[in-house]
């Protein structure tokens, strides 16, 4: 028995439920452990609203990141023995996998020994952003010194990692946000260059910045018509990986930028290095040496207690 939270109908934070759930047994290929503490994401807030890629039956659980102590093993789970100090990579499905729970179960494979120096909180917060901003700065632009890759949405938890991934391979980090609030926060997670687009001309900055042979890597969350300005700030060859689609307006196709410039615009999901062993194994490597050589530091904006969870995300 141990406390789950879920939801019974879509709709917003209110929906959730802290509830005592009688959990199964891990099953094969499979480990559980006991939570000491998830990470919340917005894919979180999607499938709770009923927007996201997955749309499970009801009632469903959801959470994405944990950490903790391993509690049991499956049959055929190798690698751990109960008592493990943990993190989770996050699963291709929450409603099958969720976080959101004292006890989780998850596959093997997704569960990796954190470093002893990171307390439960960062240990939670490592898989989602990291990876993420992996997979599209590394494993498909190959980053590299030299580079400019312009990050948009910078100050969120992905923005920020995606900065610091750029640092750490020597490129350089332009983080657009809407205004000059977070302008020193930025430059203090290693921004080299911050543009508040509410505030300065998106275009004429970012050509200030990166001159007329433009910035390779593009990275945004967002699209709608900031594409315009991007693309055009954009190296020949260059690509832009589009992750998400936050803006409610439409997103125009910047046809004859991206023919003149023979750019590539690829849309993105964290699921291609997380289903694939070889690029995963690779993601991890990359992103431990990170945490062990200091250029990946985890900001935590909030932290609250599990049995206020339902409180503490709701208006």
């Amino acid at each position: 028995m141990a406390r789950m939270v879920r939801f019974y109908e879509h709709g917003g934070p209110e929906v959730l439920r802290l509830e005592p759930m009688d959990l199964r047994p891990p099953g094969p290929g499979e480990v559980q452990i006991r939570v000491k503490a998830i990470g919340v994401n917005r894919a979180d807030a999607l499938l709770r609203s009923g927007t996201y890629i997955e749309n499970p039956p009801l009632p469903s659980g959801l959470g994405l990141e944990a950490a903790g102590i391993v509690e049991a093993l499956g049959p055929g789970a190798q690698g751990f023995e109960p008592g493990d100090v943990v993190s989770v990579i996050p699963p291709i499905s929450m409603a099958r996998w969720p976080a959101y729970s004292e006890l989780a179960t998850f596959p093997v494979e997704h569960i990796v020994k954190h470093p002893p120096s990171l307390d439960w909180q960062v240990a939670a917060s490592i898989w989602m952003q990291y990876l993420t901003a992996y997979g599209a700065l590394i494993d498909i632009s190959k980053l590299s010194a030299g580079d400019f890759a312009v990050v948009t949405a910078a100050s969120s938890s992905v923005g920020i990692a995606a900065i610091q991934i750029a640092n750490m391979v020597g490129a350089t980090a332009i983080a657009i946000t809407r205004t000059s609030k977070k302008r020193a926060a930025l430059i203090g997670v290693g921004a080299a260059h911050v543009i508040a687009s509410d505030e300065e001309d998106l275009r004429s900055r970012l050509f200030d910045i990166v001159g007329l042979d433009g910035a390779r890597v593009v990275f945004d969350p967002i699209g709608g018509p900031t594409l315009e300005p991007l693309t055009s700030a954009m190296s020949k060859g260059g690509i832009l990986i589009e992750y998400g689609g936050l803006s409610p307006e439409p997103t125009p196709f910047p046809l004859f930028t991206v023919l003149s410039k023979t750019l590539t615009l690829r849309g993105y999901l964290v699921h291609e290095v997380v289903s694939d062993p070889l690029r995963l194994a690779a993601a991890k490597q990359f992103i431990l040496d990170g945490l062990n050589e200091g250029y990946l530091r985890p900001v935590i904006a909030r932290t609250f207690r599990f049995d206020e969870i339902v409180d503490d995300l709701s208006p």
